[in-house]
């Protein structure tokens, strides 16, 4: 089991007690970190623990869970510490009981994702660059959206999946997708918002009080329908979130075709990080966007 001593020591400075927790147990569930929650009298916390040389992930996650609490639009886990040492590196977040997200929970994170897209950010891109999963993700501030994707996005995955074996028809048809790219925005400029970034129905959920929670986020500052076509790719959200998100915030009429083309950047990632299971729909979808150019 992980050594947890170093971690507690770390909570006990932050939160100015002497925290020794009565008990530990692992949390299963999660395929890039090992999870534990620590529960004393007064203190329930959830903890993330990694190899010692990811502290830049924890890091990352640590800012864009913070960034959202920041905007007071979405509840996601409060942000208690996080570190390496020797050992470890890790994450300390408030614990939050959790329950699937359906009706009114589902209805209510719709409104709320709206607002926080709604604020205008000033770039695309981000602070630093974290990951996607384990995958690294690059976060260059940029002004040209277009380019933006192209390069750090699309680009990025495919030039790990050829290196990774995956060349071939993918990295082919993928370039002259790139290169196409410029005709799926003919009439719309997207604005810079915060978004999530790995908005999958498993990083959202109702916490005891049925109030939507989102959490383990990929933030950057992007084109909001990257977000909504998440939540569209592998289900979870129901048609009362699409329908609260459409009211308070509609979405451009070129969504249609534009989330196959942001999703795409999701199922190359499931290439580069579980193999070739995800390879045919990766090139299914390119196929399916090539098409639509004519």
């Amino acid at each position: 089991m992980t050594d947890l001593n170093a971690i507690t020591q770390h909570i006990s400075e932050v939160i100015g007690n002497d925290f020794v927790p009565e008990r530990i147990s692992s949390i299963g569930g999660g395929c890039i970190n090992s999870a534990y929650r620590l529960q004393s009298d007064d203190v329930d916390l959830f903890v993330k623990v990694n190899s010692p040389h990811l502290a830049d992930m924890f890091e990352a996650e640590a800012m864009g869970l913070t960034e959202m609490a920041g905007q007071h639009c979405v509840k996601v886990p409060e942000v208690i510490c996080h570190g390496s040492n020797h050992q470890h590196s890790y994450l300390v977040l408030e614990y939050i009981e959790l329950g699937s997200l359906r009706g009114a929970a589902s209805a209510q994170l719709g409104e709320q994702l709206a607002a926080l897209h709604a604020i205008a950010q000033p770039f695309f891109g981000w602070h630093i660059n974290n990951t996607i999963g384990s995958t690294p993700q690059i976060n260059t501030q940029e002004h040209d959206w277009v380019s933006f994707w192209q390069q750090h996005r699309l680009g990025k995955q495919l030039q790990l999946a050829a290196g990774k074996g995956f060349g071939g028809r993918l990295r082919d048809q993928g370039q002259r997708l790139i290169e196409e790219l410029p005709k799926f925005f003919v009439g719309y400029q997207p604005q810079p918002s915060l978004l999530h970034g790995d908005l999958w129905g498993g990083n959202a959920a109702a916490d005891a009080k049925g109030n939507p929670v989102i959490f383990d986020p990929a933030c950057y500052y992007g084109d909001r329908e990257t977000d909504i076509a998440m939540t569209e790719l592998f289900g979870g959200f129901g048609g009362d979130f699409r329908s609260a998100y459409q009211s308070h915030y509609p979405l451009d009429a070129g969504y249609q075709s534009r989330k196959t083309l942001y999703n795409l950047y999701h199922i190359i990632n499931h290439v580069n990080l579980f193999g070739g299971g995800y390879l045919g729909q990766a090139e299914s979808m390119i196929a399916q966007l090539l098409a639509e150019l004519g």
